[in-house]
């Protein structure tokens, strides 16, 4: 593993060093995945953003894991801390780790919760356990696995909440966007549990529709969290799927992301059925990765 690092004190790599200094410096290291690179954020001493291959995936704040400065983590916060009273402590599964920025919001939000996130890149596990450890009283366990085979070792009906954002050179895999998977999932969930997924698309948003028809297919309700630019084929961008077989709340989810610094809009119901234009529920055999930004998305 080919490994390039920007300091000027490559003898100090304790942990308790790099607490105590000002995040000052960039990381790069090759990971499974591709080129990942930590910078750190010149507005919050210890918060740092992970890109891979150059696209952003997480952004940490070390001293407020709290606080979720990307829209879309911060819309699935929004589905967290609805998915149960507040600050009760939840059992969760995150399908893709990144930089555990979810997984440390949980622990934050509801201590003693227990989770378990399933991240295939072990080697970007090592570089984001090494240069931003988590709390050691959180009750986070983290496998390399891949997603859908991580997902089949959780006990039926364990979870209280799944976390889907898995994405491999800025496309979801085909094997996480089918009716067989969300099977997976609805079996890993507790009665009265939540499923939130993180999608991508861009116009003319097939890829989206036909996910909100496969998981109407095996949920009784449903929501949809987004830009109301992506919504209406304008640019491509991020949609937060919620799923359960039980009333969401929408009214709250919605006030909460109308209230966010980049306002998004709920779709639910009737329009959001309507918005799926007849798309089909897709299967193992059908299915195909998400499709790929354009770059001017990271530019």
């Amino acid at each position: 593993m080919g490994k390039s690092r920007n300091t000027g004190n490559t003898g100090n790599t304790g942990n308790n060093a790099r607490r105590g200094r000002a995040a000052a410096e960039a990381v790069v290291e090759d990971v499974d995945g591709g080129r990942a690179e930590l910078l750190p954020d010149r507005d919050r001493p210890r918060a740092w953003t992970l890109l891979i291959d150059g696209a952003p995936q997480s952004h940490v704040d070390l001293d407020d894991p709290a606080y979720l400065s990307f829209e879309y983590q911060r819309r699935i916060g929004h589905v967290i801390d609805l998915a149960a009273p507040p600050g009760k402590p939840v059992r969760a599964v995150h399908l893709g780790g990144g930089a555990l920025t979810l997984a440390r919001y949980v622990a934050a939000t509801r201590p003693r919760s227990t989770q378990q996130v399933v991240e295939r890149d072990a080697a970007l596990v090592q570089l984001v356990r090494r240069e931003l450890p988590l709390d050691p009283g959180a009750r986070i366990r983290v496998r390399s696995t891949d997603a859908r085979a991580g997902l089949a070792k959780v006990p039926d009906g364990w979870a209280d909440l799944v976390v889907a954002d898995v994405f491999g050179g800025a496309r979801t895999p085909a094997h996480l966007t089918s009716t067989e998977f969300l099977d997976e999932v609805r079996r890993a969930l507790a009665p009265g549990g939540v499923y939130a997924a993180n999608l991508a698309d861009g116009p003319p948003l097939a890829h989206l529709r036909g996910q909100i028809a496969t998981a109407a297919a095996r949920f009784d309700a449903l929501a949809l969290v987004a830009d109301p630019a992506v919504l209406r084929g304008k640019r491509f961008g991020n949609a937060i799927l919620v799923a359960a077989d039980h009333p969401l709340p929408v009214a709250e989810l919605t006030r909460r992301a109308a209230s966010d610094p980049h306002p998004a809009r709920v779709e639910h119901g009737r329009a959001l059925t309507d918005f799926t234009g007849g798309a089909r529920p897709v299967t193992d055999a059908a299915a195909v990765d998400s499709p790929a930004p354009p770059e001017s998305v990271f530019k």
